[in-house]
Parts: structure tokens; C-alpha cells; sequence
């Protein structure tokens, strides 16, 4: 090619702006050394076959080879895998069925390579509304997989026991049970009704300072049952005071994909660790920041993983359920898989100027490998959608 690919995006006054894709990607290579101040999880994505015969509403049909070369690009740089959770899009396409057989193929592709893996374990199996005591047994269901497949488990935030519990007495029983037949320590998931609004009201009250007490309730009831908690409310100093209180020996893995880097990084008191959606598509960069904070290099961390959180305040702006759309743009862009498609038709969640913009932001990063099928790659997007290149 003799020249740059100029893209053109689409402007504010509804025409077009030229943008020049960046000519070289930040170069980060698979191997290191494991990344050892922190414990760091990469919530992943799952590959859509685009060629299934499906509707939005059917079961989701799964890309398997595509989906676990991910996995194993993630595990290639070190990080764990969260799999089965949110950003794998749990109760936005992918049913139990899906979920169960995704636990059961990324558990033993993770013992093949000596992976970190987690995975979700929720009550998504059950129509609502649904009873406590189905609750609890859904939940059951999922725990007996997940532990079975030799996995660290996530006890998820549950829609159904959002709409059946009427105290925080009903949170505090359904999780004691749980934590008391668990076979290893797992991770307690606070999700926020900002990821998910049927999650409003979450362990017993609307009101989080009452909420928090709850959650530390079940953890201080259960010692030796909780390796760490998730906490996904978009709010650092909430998530800063929370971490305070923990027992020893409990972690608190951020979620807050507005805030990581000061987060993880930490301050005099403590740190988190992390379980983020947005090292989906920062994973490489990701895991190089973290063996520089590894050294001791707390100021050079923050060098690499400041300037991506504006990427990631766009992909997970409000709605922000939608943000997977924005990290499967990008997985596409990078090269991870060969289409822009998701299950249950999400790939229509954001709008064009908001993918556009994704596409911007990550360019300007370095994230592609290859900026030039990126920017061919987004060249064909825009086009399909009337903008002229």
C-alpha cells in the first residue's frame, strides 16, 4: 500500500471527517513473566457463528474454534479468564444451555494450557418469577457445574433473587446456603443496575450504604468461603471503602470499568485486584502494565493504563449493558475473529457514530495488530451503513 487508509467517520453535522489510522500498533508480545502483584481476570466475549440459522430469541449459536482462540490469546499474556459472565452476554443472548457448554469447553481448554479460569454461576436456567427455594436451587445447579468442571465459581447477581427476595434476611440465607455447601471459597459478584436494571435494590435495599452492610454481612458470617468479591458500581470511592472493611484474606477484584487504574494501583491502605470487561480488548496492554507495577513501578502502571480509560468510558457509557457491542467491534477490528456479529442480534445495540468513535479511540491506542485491516475492516462497516469511503 503506498499510503495510509484514510477512513472516513462520520461527523457531528451529519456529513463525514477524514481520520488517518495510526500506522503503527503499541507492539505487545504473547509470553512474560506471570503477572504477580495482582490477580487479573479478563472478562471475555463470546464469538457468534454468523452463519446459523437463528432468530433473536432462539438459542444462541456459538462460534466454539473462534471463541476459544480468544480464551487462549487472553491466557497467552497471562491473565485469567472470567468466563461465562456479563460480557459473555449472560441473559442477553446466551441461555443456560449456552453458558453450561461454554463452562464445560473453556474449563478444559484452561487445564490444557495451566489457564486461570473463574466462571459464572447464576439462576439465568429459571423463567420468573420463580420462588426462593427455585432460586436456590438454580443456583445449586450452576455451583455443582462450574465446581465439577474444575473452575473457580462467580456467585453472580441473580435477577430472579432480585425479584423474589423482600428482606435482606432472604439474600443473607440464599447466599449463607451456598457458601456453605461450596466445595472451594468463591467470588461474591455485586453487579449494579447501571449493568443491569432488574439488579435494582440488590442484597435487600436501594439505599447502598444499607446494601454494602448486608454483603458484608454474608462475607464476615462465612470465613474461609470467600476468596473475593466483584464489585461492579461504577463508583471508586465506594468501592475504596468497601475494600477497607474486608477480612483479611478476602480480595476485592474491581469491576468498575470507569476507575481501574487508580484502583488497581491502589493507595496506602490497599489495592484491588481485577475482573474487568474492558480488558477484553486491553488485555495485552493490560497485562504489560501490570508487570510494570510488578516492579514496584506504580507511576509507569499508571503511564499505560491512564490514557485507555477514555476508550472505556465510551464503550460502557449509559445504557451500559450495550458496552459488548463496542468490545466485539473491537475484537473484530483486532483481528479475533472474522465478522462483526452477536448473538441475539446485539451488534445493533450502539449506534453508528458510537462505533465509529470506539473504532477512534482504540486505533489511537495501538490496539489493532494490524491497523490496516482495522481500518479495512471499518471501511466496510461504514459503507454497508451509507457512509461513503
Amino acid at each position: 500500500m503506498s499510503g495510509p487508509l484514510l477512513v472516513r467517520l462520520p461527523a457531528a453535522d451529519g456529513g463525514t471527517r477524514a481520520y488517518t489510522p495510526r500506522a503503527v500498533p503499541l507492539r505487545t508480545a504473547p509470553g512474560g513473566p506471570p503477572l504477580t502483584s495482582r490477580t487479573v481476570f479478563s472478562a471475555a466475549h463470546v464469538v457468534a457463528d454468523p452463519r446459523a440459522d437463528g432468530t433473536p430469541e432462539g438459542p444462541a449459536a456459538v462460534d466454539w474454534d473462534a471463541t476459544l482462540a480468544f480464551r487462549h490469546h487472553l491466557w497467552s499474556h497471562g491473565l485469567g479468564v472470567a468466563e461465562a459472565m456479563d460480557t459473555a452476554q449472560r441473559g442477553m443472548g446466551l441461555d443456560w444451555p449456552g453458558a453450561a457448554e461454554l463452562i464445560r469447553r473453556s474449563a478444559a481448554e484452561a487445564r490444557s494450557v495451566g489457564g486461570r479460569i473463574a466462571c459464572g454461576v447464576g439462576t439465568d436456567q429459571l423463567a420468573l418469577p420463580a420462588p426462593l427455594s427455585a432460586v436456590r436451587g438454580a443456583y445449586e445447579e450452576q455451583l455443582a457445574l462450574v465446581e465439577s468442571a474444575g473452575a473457580r465459581a462467580v456467585l453472580m447477581a441473580s435477577r430472579a433473587l432480585a425479584a423474589a427476595a423482600t428482606s435482606p434476611d432472604d439474600y443473607l440465607e440464599t447466599y449463607g446456603h451456598l457458601l456453605r455447601q461450596a466445595a472451594e471459597p468463591v467470588v461474591l459478584h455485586w453487579l449494579g443496575p447501571m449493568f443491569d436494571p432488574a439488579l435494582e435494590g440488590y442484597w435487600g435495599s436501594a439505599d447502598l450504604d444499607a446494601a454494602t452492610e448486608t454483603f458484608l454481612e454474608v462475607i464476615a458470617a462465612h470465613p474461609g468461603k470467600v476468596d473475593g468479591i466483584k464489585v461492579s458500581l461504577l463508583d471508586a470511592d465506594r468501592e475504596i471503602a468497601l475494600r477497607r472493611r474486608l477480612p483479611r484474606g478476602v480480595r476485592c477484584y474491581t469491576g468498575d470499568d470507569f476507575n481501574y487504574p487508580e484502583l488497581i494501583a491502589g493507595d496506602e491502605h490497599g489495592f484491588s485486584h481485577a475482573l474487568l470487561g474492558i480488558f477484553d480488548p486491553l488485555g495485552p496492554l493490560a497485562a504489560e502494565a501490570v508487570r510494570v507495577l510488578d516492579t514496584g513501578d506504580a507511576k509507569g502502571f499508571r503511564a499505560l493504563l491512564d490514557p485507555t480509560v477514555e476508550l472505556s468510558r465510551h464503550l460502557f457509557r449509559p445504557p451500559t449493558r450495550y458496552y459488548k457491542t463496542g468490545v466485539v467491534l473491537l475484537a473484530w477490528l483486532a483481528g479475533h475473529q472474522s465478522h462483526f456479529t452477536m448473538v441475539g442480534g446485539l451488534q445493533s445495540a450502539r449506534s453508528l457514530p458510537h462505533l465509529a468513535h470506539a473504532y477512534e479511540l482504540a486505533d489511537g491506542l495501538g490496539l489493532f495488530p494490524d491497523p490496516d485491516l482495522a481500518a479495512a475492516r471499518m471501511r466496510c462497516l461504514l459503507t454497508v451503513h451509507g457512509v461513503p469511503q
